[in-house]
């Protein structure tokens, strides 16, 4: 293959062919955003039009303690008796969700720690909780991570896991844990934590039997651009394979209180290198119909411009999310329906409220209807009436 140009990139993405690995390569070494986000809007838009999805959801995190020890997490502790650790028993988390207000949330979003203790008994039993209390709303719950480590402590394979969460209520899984994939970088910034071939297969396993997940990819810490490919790559192949992936989120790494970042003194992502990923992700992965702009990691001003940068969800209402406010983020805890629908329109595009699936529960208009002026009638006196008729013009003035 001969060099490659940018010219060569954009005839091919416009004829709907499938971009090579050395053509993504060239794709984050390149600087021109603008010219990267034309393009990521064009794909963009052909797959998915004008829309921007979001979900009326609801994170719950069960506990923060970790058996992983991965130094690019702020969230986590490795000590159960650690100030800031949580466990979260089956009654606790009803007896908290039943205080809060769920109306309208379409779905739970479960993720936290690898907890020592929690093993396929607790989260079948919280599944099933979940489902006797509020049959309508979906879980996706965990993370490849944390389904090999359950699959681990039950001394059986990952379908078997799978298959009994699913009798318990899991409807999807989420994308998390994926990181990079190549050992380069696995083995320094989580070594301890399922590999890119046990992440991968618990994938393939779960789509296999039917259940349709989210994948991810953390960037901005010690990975270069080719790790990045290669990981973007295996992903594309297992779309290929099974069809089963959603959505892909690109997950920025926030350093604040981190080891990772104190070590190799890692800095914060900037606005133009997060766009850049998205537009990446959605030129490359030409075969997972959803691109996330994650807006507590993101914050929502950013979120919005990604909407032309190759993005298509701005996620959901989320309410209490503490994996990224652990690392610093300095954005709400959550969204409210009404709020997501007016940063959407904001940012010149149709609000559709979906479930987790991306069935359209409903569509909102893409500018907000005016609210009517209100008028003020009032009887006019004869002296007004006269001063406001029109003047008489002498034939020949004008």
């Amino acid at each position: 293959m001969g060099k490659v140009s940018f010219e060569q990139i954009e005839e091919k993405v416009r004829a709907g062919e499938r971009l090579t690995g050395e053509e993504a390569l060239f794709l984050f070494e390149t600087n021109d955003l603008p010219r990267l986000g034309r393009l990521a809007n064009l794909v963009r838009e052909r797959i998915n039009g004008n829309l921007a999805y979001f979900v009326h959801n609801h994170h719950i995190n069960p506990t923060n303690v970790c058996v992983g020890g991965c130094n690019f997490c702020a969230f986590a502790t490795m000590d159960p008796n650690d100030p800031r650790a949580w466990m979260w028993s089956v009654e606790q988390i009803e007896e908290k969700l039943s205080r809060e207000d769920l109306t309208g949330v379409t779905e739970f979003h479960i993720v936290g720690g690898i907890h020592p203790d929690f093993n396929l008994d607790y989260y079948a039993d919280l599944f099933r909780m979940l489902k006797r209390n509020w049959p309508h709303i979906t879980i996706k719950a965990l993370t490849a991570v944390e389904i090999e480590y359950v699959a681990l402590l039950s001394k059986t394979d990952y379908a078997t896991v799978l298959r009994e969460l699913r009798a318990a209520g899991l409807d999807s899984m989420p994308g998390g844990g994926a990181e990079i994939f190549h050992p380069e970088v696995r083995q320094v910034i989580c070594p301890g934590k399922a590999d890119a071939e046990q992440w991968l297969e618990i994938h393939r396993t779960a789509h296999e039997m039917g259940i349709r997940t989210n994948c991810t990819m953390l960037y901005g810490h010690i990975e270069k651009p080719h790790h990045k490919v290669d990981h973007l790559l295996r992903l594309r192949q297992l779309q290929d394979e099974t069809g089963g992936f959603m959505t892909f989120i690109p997950l920025v790494f926030h350093p604040e209180g981190t080891e990772l970042a104190r070590k190799y003194n890692i800095k914060m992502s900037t606005g133009a290198n997060d766009l850049k990923h998205i537009a990446i992700s959605r030129l490359v992965l030409d075969n997972i119909p959803h691109i996330k702009s994650y807006w507590v990691q993101l914050t929502p001003g950013l979120a919005q411009v990604a909407l032309s940068f190759g993005a298509d969800d701005f996620d959901g209402t989320v309410v209490e999310e503490h994996i990224y406010h652990a690392a610093g983020a300095k954005t709400p805890q959550a969204l409210t329906v009404a709020e997501l629908i007016d940063l959407i329109r904001a940012a010149g595009r149709q609000p559709v409220r979906r479930d987790t699936f991306f069935n359209i529960l409903e569509v909102y208009a893409v500018e907000r209807e005016a609210p009517p002026v209100p008028i003020e009638v009032r009887e006019v006196s004869p002296q007004e009436a006269r001063r406001w008729q029109p003047r008489r013009v002498a034939a020949g003035a004008e």
